[in-house]
């Protein structure tokens, strides 16, 4: 139901608005709207005070419109320079309201309307840029006038003396940024490092000079250095002659002393043989003595050792006496354990016999309790199964119990569920019924939605007519401004251009001035000819 409505509700509003527009040939055609009037919309406020009506309206639309077909309606073609368009007259006026212009606004019509050719665009703009330039050239005048008068007004102003003195102090100052200025141009640089050179040249001719000078002064003094050292020379020979005589007389008494000192000593060693002789001698004796004392030595260890085997014979055989008294011992000691083992064995003899008995004794105690146990057991399992008999008997009645009360809760739960079946039932139906109100709310609100939007829709074209029509202007407007922009540019260029040529005439004015002060500076400082020429020469052919 929702979309048919609105599927008729759009081709309503799609049929109204193509009774009301016209259809165009090119995308770049505009038309003024107000020529054909405000359409007629359906405000949202009857559409909310009558949405059954609108909605029995919508659905009539969409059930006839099948069946009913559209009558062929009467178009005119109109043929313009950019395009063609056909505009189909309505039957009847789509507004509901005829449409009467005032004669001023045919007028801005027609005046909008009309389209300037490039010969009436060429002479608006050529007119804008006369009056621009008389504009420029006007206030150009009106400067120089004004720059003129404050010459003449500072030039027939009396200074004051410190007045005076600052203008002097700033003319200096300038004189001198425009000389350091100057010599950083590549002329002067050029001309500078071409004085430095000469300068560089005639530095060297003089040290030239004055090293062929220093020359000849060296010579002579290396002559008379070459004649001091030749007298040296001879007065060492005579000295070294002199010691030579002194080394050999030394010689001589050093021989003589080395003979003296052998004769010496070869009596000095005869001397010393004969006491050693001596003490030979001697040692010999002391030797014969000490080996008398060595065998009186061994003698007295020999007999010492006679005595001492003696004392070990005597203490083996006490050691023997006292292993014979220690056996003896042990073996007693044996003969004693050997009687304990046999009274123990037969003490443990008699003790498993007594224990044997006391066990019989019991076995014959068990086997009567044994006797008695199975005498009472027989009559428990009779009373066992009387009371077994009874609980089941009692476990079958409960269970018949059980039985009967499941069933009666199964019929109540069933009672229970048909009765929340027939609550489900109607809550659903309730359901239902309010959902089918939410849909007809729903489909309603969409209607109304639809209306506003297609309110929106011819609002935004509106605006959108608006902007275009603000963005030509604006372009127009551009145009126009980067047209004077140009001519400003031009004439910019021409002024730039007879500046630069000033200031290379004044700069190369300055050029030949410092190029010929410097000349003339060189000069005076008392250069050779020579290289003034050539400095000269080659000043006149920087560029």
């Amino acid at each position: 139901m929702p979309q048919s409505a609105a599927s008729s509700s759009g081709k309503l509003s799609g049929g109204s608005a193509f009774t009301r527009r016209y259809r165009t040939r090119a995308l770049t055609s505009h038309v003024d709207e107000s020529l054909f009037g405000s359409p007629k919309l359906h405000s949202t406020a009857d559409m909310r005070n009558h949405p059954e009506g609108e909605n029995e309206r919508t659905r009539s639309l969409s059930h006839s419109a099948p069946s009913s077909k559209e009558p062929k309606s009467e178009t005119i073609r109109i043929i313009t320079k950019d395009l063609i368009r056909d505009l189909r007259i309505p039957s009847e006026d789509p507004s509901g309201q005829s449409v009467i212009l005032s004669s001023n606004e045919f007028r801005r019509i027609m005046a909008e309307s009309h389209v300037p050719s490039e010969e009436e665009k060429t002479a608006r703009l050529e007119a804008q840029r006369q009056a621009l330039e008389e504009a420029m050239d006007a206030a150009e005048q009106r400067k120089a006038q004004m720059r003129q008068a404050d010459l003449s007004r500072q030039k027939n102003q009396n200074l004051s003396e410190l007045e005076a003195e600052a203008r002097d102090r700033a003319q200096y100052l300038l004189e001198r940024a425009n000389t350091l200025r100057m010599e950083q141009e590549d002329e002067v640089k050029k001309l500078n490092e071409l004085i430095q050179k000469v300068q560089c040249h005639a530095v060297r001719d003089v040290q030239i000079q004055e090293r062929k000078l220093n020359s000849a002064e060296w010579l002579a003094e290396e002559k008379r250095l070459d004649a001091m050292m030749e007298v040296e020379r001879r007065q060492a020979l005579e000295a070294q002659e002199q010691i030579e005589q002194l080394r050999k007389q030394q010689r001589i008494q050093g021989k003589m002393c080395i003979i003296d000192q052998i004769q010496t000593r070869q009596e000095e060693k005869l001397l010393q043989d004969e006491m050693k002789e001596q003490e030979g001698q001697q040692l010999l004796e002391n030797m014969e003595r000490m080996q008398m004392e060595e065998l009186k030595g061994i003698e007295k260890k020999k007999e010492e050792q006679k005595k001492l085997l003696q004392e070990i014979q005597k203490i083996n055989e006490e050691n023997l006496l006292a292993k014979e008294q220690k056996k003896e011992e042990e073996r007693l000691a044996d003969l004693r354990a050997v009687e304990y083992t046999r009274n123990k064995l037969e003490r443990e003899a008699e003790y498993e016999a007594e224990q044997i008995r006391i066990k019989k004794d019991k076995e014959k105690e068990v086997a009567r309790l044994r006797a008695l146990q199975e005498r009472d057991r027989d009559h428990k399992a009779e009373q066992d199964e009387i009371r077994a008999r009874r609980n089941q008997e009692a476990a079958a009645r409960e269970w018949r119990r059980k039985e009967k009360e499941q069933a009666k809760r199964k019929l109540e739960v069933e009672e229970r569920l048909k009765a929340a079946r027939l609550e489900q039932v109607t809550h659903k139906e309730h359901l239902l019924s309010i959902e089918a109100g939410r849909e007809r709310a729903e489909f309603e609100r969409v209607l109304r939605a639809q209306q506003e939007l297609i309110e929106r829709e011819y609002e935004k074209e509106e605006q959108r007519q608006q902007q275009i029509q603000k963005h030509a202007d604006a372009v127009r407007q551009q145009v126009r401004e980067r047209e004077m922009q140009a001519v400003t540019q031009r004439r910019e260029m021409f002024r730039e251009r007879e500046r630069l040529e000033e200031e290379a005439r004044n700069r190369r004015a300055r050029l030949d001035e410092i190029k010929e002060k410097k000349l003339k500076e060189l000069k005076a400082a008392g250069l050779s000819p020579k290289y003034y020429k050539e400095v000269e020469r080659k000043a006149c052919v920087l560029p």
